[in-house]
């Protein structure tokens, strides 16, 4: 990128996590305004996108994002499963508005609604799924920034970052890779040192997944827990012999004969009285 400063350009370790991301893969179809982001055609059909042109164009929304003033202006938006987890991520490291899941029509354009929002600047993750958002911000004149893939329309769209936003790894990158930009930009983050937050933040996890996780963990914590306290136990046993054998009180046979003298003394009450009671019956 040759008309922006040095310290914009992608690195080694950013082109190499969108490979590993495989946020280059593309579609099988491909739409005539998503061409020149494309790199070529596989044989299998699947069109490669550029991993650089990517790069540009989230450079490019990160600096039109940080140049509003207040970040809740801004609105990321995605109603499909993958890219709530990295909209919520998004919106909580940048300060913006986060709508993850169903859109509700009139957001935008009705304001009697309790959702009423009038932003600046929206963010969608997928054309397809968000198109409501996306028809009602060209109402109201709300530039929109979206992720792409080839076979996506880009109608009402003003700035289209190429990017397979089929994968959920791709699309939690392509938040984390803004997020971190955007965060450059302001000031906030150095480019020199590494940010503190890991990427896998912004991935979506399968509810079941988390719970088996969640089990796991609990089954290995289960047995030391017992073994903690069957140790605990032992150690208060041994404590009190000791304390025992300290007091030179402690005499094992006289404790016996004092069980067995307390256990035959109420035998031979109860005796006593059955005798006693025998005239009851005369």
């Amino acid at each position: 990128m040759s008309h922006v400063p040095a310290c914009l350009n992608a690195t080694e370790e950013d082109i190499q996590l969108l490979l590993s991301a495989k946020a280059h893969l593309g579609a099988q179809n491909v739409d005539s305004h998503m061409l020149p982001y494309v790199h070529k055609r596989r044989d299998d059909g699947v069109h490669l996108i550029n991993p650089v042109k990517t790069w540009e164009k989230l450079v490019l929304a990160a600096r039109i994002i940080a140049a509003i003033e207040d970040p809740q202006d801004v609105c990321v938006i995605s109603s499909r499963q993958f890219g709530q987890r990295a909209v919520l991520k998004f919106g909580a490291n940048t300060g913006t508005q986060a709508i993850a899941g169903r859109f509700t029509p009139g957001n935008f354009t009705n304001y009697i609604t309790r959702k009423f929002k009038e932003p600046r600047l929206i963010i969608i993750a997928d054309t397809r799924a968000d198109e409501q958002a996306i028809k009602e911000a060209s109402y109201v004149n709300i530039p929109v920034i979206a992720f792409c893939n080839t076979d996506s329309s880009l109608k009402h769209v003003d700035v289209a970052i190429p990017i397979n936003n089929s994968s959920k790894h791709a699309v939690g990158l392509g938040f984390w890779l803004l997020a971190r930009e955007v965060l450059r930009l302001r000031g906030t983050l150095s480019r020199d040192e590494a940010w503190n937050v890991m990427v896998d933040m912004f991935f979506y996890r399968d509810p079941e997944e988390v719970e088996k996780d969640q089990e796991e963990t609990a089954a290995g914590e289960k047995p030391e827990e017992g073994s903690n306290w069957e140790a605990a136990e032992g150690g208060a046993a041994a404590a009190a012999l000791a304390n025992a054998a300290a007091g030179g009180n402690w005499d094992p046979a006289a404790a016996e004969g004092d069980w067995a003298a307390e256990g035959a003394a109420p035998t031979a009450d109860w005796a006593a009285e059955g005798a006693t009671n025998s005239g009851w019956g005369a």
